[in-house]
């Protein structure tokens, strides 16, 4: 595929991934002396910390969401593409895509991370997991009709395994989803299935660590378990799931659950691209970088945020997988393009903390920023002042903040909607027919 430049002595940037690494690398890189390429296979950014919210009937997607074109609309030196990447060839500086093969000065991987169901084929074919908003829309879609087949199971075990929720993973992707489920129970269910009893219902948090939030400190993760607990939220630590069928939670300590919903926020994983050398891809399929971001054993290709692994003496595992790792890397590498580009020295990578928080629920979270702690109402609005500051999108943030004062308001989510996707098909008479189509199949009751 043939992309004409400028000028000849524009450079071209790769990116791989519209994330926040990529998209923070694009708008970096808007000036004169780079043609950008940005390829993602969806045409949009997608604001991953707040997708819990859509799975439990929150916010809207396009809340969250906001489109590439959009955001790059006066940008002339950035070319968008929606395509996924097939493979490299660092030999002779391209790219392959579904839309033809692009050739590059830079090339950037910032893909972000994928689920990490840590080779359980069972878990990956069963279990839910959030890291897109399709995702949170199927959660969705399965919380709400869960509720609905419940109404006319007729044997109690499975009338339960409906209404159960366990949730796999204590970190703050856990923490705040089971929040969000155990406040729906208490406010919002009940007034829309009164022929349900809730009380039958269990929400259960499983980690495998001694504690909760193993990012934060040992205070942190005492008071999230008294949150959740105040909330109903069954928290079992030291336990980890060894199989799932579809509608039973094997345990490591034998015990089991019924539950048709196993959401899995347990880890992640690098997702690399064929063409890399093999000894530049860890055993989490992430991707071994230099302190300036470079892959190793690569000159002009780099990689940023979740995929990327930078091992320090103080941090043998890398970098926390959060935006604030990947925009920083993202505006730093921007920086040192140009040094290149202008003959001047890079810069190695040093990581500035800002902090960490999650939140359970109305009036509950916990923010750690350096020396000072906070919890409770104070650190509920931190959380939510740094979420709505962080969207792209003056009319995302005000959509976001409206929902949010009425939910605050009303104590309720008026989200719950079952959109299901559809595809055509023909009949007899060659019309085409939209059908509604399960994402993942439920058995009869």
């Amino acid at each position: 595929m043939t992309i004409p430049r400028a000028n000849s002595r524009q450079k071209r940037v790769v990116i791989v991934g519209a994330g926040f690494a990529g998209l923070t690398l694009a708008k970096k890189l808007s000036g004169k002396k780079f043609q950008v390429v940005l390829l993602d296979k969806n045409n949009y950014h997608q604001f991953q910390p707040l997708l819990y919210q859509v799975a439990s009937c929150g916010l809207e997607p396009s809340s969250i969401s906001f489109p590439l074109r959009k955001i790059f609309q006066r940008k002339k030196h950035i070319i968008i593409r929606v395509t996924d990447v097939l493979s490299v060839s660092p030999e002779t500086n391209t790219v392959h895509t579904g839309v033809g093969a692009i050739t590059y000065d830079y090339l950037v991987m910032a893909q972000g991370a994928v689920t990490n169901y840590f080779n359980n084929e069972r878990l990956q074919l069963h279990a839910y997991s959030m890291k897109s908003v399709s995702e949170a829309l199927l959660l969705r879609n399965t919380l709400l009709q869960n509720y609905e087949q419940a109404l006319s199971a007729v044997v109690m075990e499975e009338r339960l395994a409906l209404l159960n929720v366990v949730i796999v993973g204590g970190g703050p992707t856990g923490v705040e989803l089971a929040g969000a489920i155990a406040e729906m129970k208490r406010k919002i269910l009940p007034k829309d299935y009164p022929e349900l009893n809730f009380r039958n219902m269990h929400i259960y948090l499983l980690e495998a660590a001694p504690r909760l939030l193993n990012g934060m400190s040992a205070a942190s993760g005492n008071t999230v378990l008294e949150y959740l607990t105040g909330l109903g939220v069954e928290v079992q630590a030291n336990v980890s799931v060894t199989d799932y069928d579809g509608e039973r939670v094997s345990l490591s300590n034998g015990n089991i659950i019924h539950s048709r919903c196993l959401i899995w926020a347990a880890g992640v994983k690098g997702k690399p691209i064929p063409g890399i050398p093999k000894e530049a891809v860890t055993a989490n399929d992430r991707l071994l970088v230099n302190s300036f971001n470079q892959v190793n054993g690569l000159t002009d290709v780099y990689a940023l945020g979740d995929i990327a692994l930078m091992q320090l003496d103080n941090l043998p595992r890398g970098h926390p997988q959060v935006a604030p790792v990947a925009i920083q890397q993202a505006t730093l590498l921007a920086k040192n393009l140009e040094h290149v580009v202008t003959g001047k020295t890079i810069i190695p990578f040093n990581y500035q903390d800002q902090g960490s928080m999650a939140t359970v629920g109305r009036n509950l979270a916990l923010v750690e920023i350096g020396k000072i702690k906070l919890k409770g109402f104070i650190a509920w609005l931190v959380w939510m002042l740094v979420h709505l500051m962080s969207i792209i999108g003056i009319k995302n943030r005000l959509f976001i903040l409206i929902n949010w004062v009425w939910q605050y308001i009303t104590y309720d989510q008026s989200l719950r909607l079952i959109i299901k996707p559809a595809h055509k098909i023909k009949n007899d008479d060659n019309e085409t027919n939209p059908v509604p189509v399960r994402t993942k199949p439920l058995t009869g009751l």
